[in-house]
């Protein structure tokens, strides 16, 4: 849940412009009435806090017609324990309205939006502390994809690809922190929580960021702590795979994690021990590409595959093919993203994008990457799958001039990257995840 100015742009629907057109007059009608509601309770001139609506829905059509009555989340939280200190909370949010309808107009507001709304009474703020809502979201299929990445390791900051908005998250703690500030990070979005990892003293450390609280807070720990993993998200679940332990040793363990539970469960061992390496899912899999072998021998070629319904891995030979002349000791993990449940590699230091042919495992260059986007070994950009793009995020060499965020949905055609901001910050990105919910 962010702070901040709120304005909000329409997405396409999967239904008809009419059915569009009522949910946007709704969720006015929900803002205005609040608003009206709190006129006569403080005697202030309303503030209208909703300027459109503004819905993703992945669900596909028919999806926005499920009835929130139906779900099955509790529908008990009424809060009354609370209308003691405040006459304006209800258990249907917006009284004239009702809760069913309250909720369903809720749903189709930015979460960029959360944070006024929240600051309207205690029913607000807890439907949308509690997660009630995303859980909501996630049922219907409406997902907002967001990325979060960082300049300068301690600060984070969000930015919304679709309305164009740049946000700062609080500034994280750290006890130790000129240990944390060298160690090596990764990072990881899953379900409504940003992790991320690295070393504090002599210990590793996860820092849990939460989009309910807007709050920083220490995560939950790996049953093995490590670094240098592969990693990525699917829902409320992400798997890390590989690295280093603290000692240094090159891990093939790996571990599942559940953001509803915050529980770390220990998954079988992969078939070799890596680091460095980059994860991703893909068709309802699990893959790690790439990474350095034991004893820093060289880059790997081969790929793994798990399965999270038969809990084994297997083995692809030549996934991912070495670049000509790289060692692997100082190159980045494989830049890859995954949309539509296709697989995309960038190679920086050709300035090609590849696609994956997972029939003929093979690659093939489908076009350039942005120009201004530059990496020394892979480092300093980020390559991402947002939603129903990709999203390259950095800047040039050597230069004042700041970040660029370029994006393209992909197709059969050649890659056609499209500006979407430009930011004076430094142009070296440390960590980039992406969070959907």
């Amino acid at each position: 849940m962010l702070e901040g100015p709120s304005f909000i742009v329409s997405r396409d629907l999967p239904s008809s412009v009419e059915e569009e057109s009522k949910w946007i007059y709704n969720t006015h009608r929900v803002m205005e009435l609040s608003n009206k509601k709190r006129q006569l309770e403080d005697d202030k001139e309303p503030t209208v806090l909703l300027k459109s609506c503004k819905l993703s829905e992945a669900a596909g059509e028919g999806s926005s017609h499920i009835n929130v009555h139906d779900l099955s989340l509790s529908r008990n939280q009424t809060n009354d324990q609370n209308h003691a200190g405040d006459q304006s909370d209800s258990s249907s949010l917006i009284i004239q309205l009702g809760r069913d309808l309250s909720i369903n107009c809720l749903l189709r507001c930015s979460r960029s939006d959360y944070g006024s709304i929240a600051a309207l009474n205690r029913s607000f703020r807890d439907i949308i502390r509690t997660g009630e809502l995303y859980k909501l979201r996630q049922l219907m299929g409406i997902i907002e994809h967001w990325v979060y990445f960082s300049c300068n390791l301690l600060e984070w900051e969000a930015f919304d690809p679709y309305s164009r908005r740049w946000m700062c998250l609080p500034p994280m703690t750290s006890n130790g922190y000129d240990c944390f500030m060298c160690s090596d990070k990764e990072s990881l979005a899953v379900g409504t929580e940003l992790l991320v990892f690295g070393m504090e003293i002599t210990s590793t450390i996860i820092h849990r960021y939460s989009i309910l609280t807007n709050t920083w807070s220490s995560g939950m720990q790996m049953n093995t702590p490590r670094c240098l993993f592969g990693s990525a998200s699917l829902g409320a679940i992400a798997i890390v795979a590989g690295g280093c332990d603290p000692s240094g040793n090159i891990l093939s363990s790996a571990e599942l994690y559940n953001s509803d539970t915050a529980i770390w469960m220990t998954l079988p061992s992969m078939h070799k021990p890596r680091k460095m390496c980059s994860g991703v899912f893909m068709n309802g899999k699990f893959y790690v590409i790439g990474g350095v072998g034991v004893d820093n021998s060289g880059q790997l070629t081969c790929g793994e595959e798990f399965d999270l319904q038969t809990g084994t891995w297997r083995e692809i030979p030549n996934m991912f093919p070495a670049r000509s002349g790289a060692t692997g000791v100082n190159e980045a993990p494989p830049l890859i993203a995954v949309v539509n449940n296709v697989l995309y590699a960038a190679d920086f230091e050709q300035s090609e994008l590849k696609r994956y042919h997972q029939d003929q495992n093979s690659w093939a260059i489908i076009g350039r990457m942005p120009e201004r986007a530059a990496a020394m070994n892979g480092w300093g950009v980020a390559f991402r799958a947002c939603g129903e793009q990709l999203i390259v995020i950095g800047g040039p060499k050597g230069s004042e001039a700041g970040l660029e965020v370029n994006a393209w949905v992909p197709d059969e055609g050649r890659a056609r990257w499209d500006l979407l901001a430009r930011k004076r910050r430094g142009n070296f990105v440390y960590n980039c995840a992406v969070m959907g919910c």
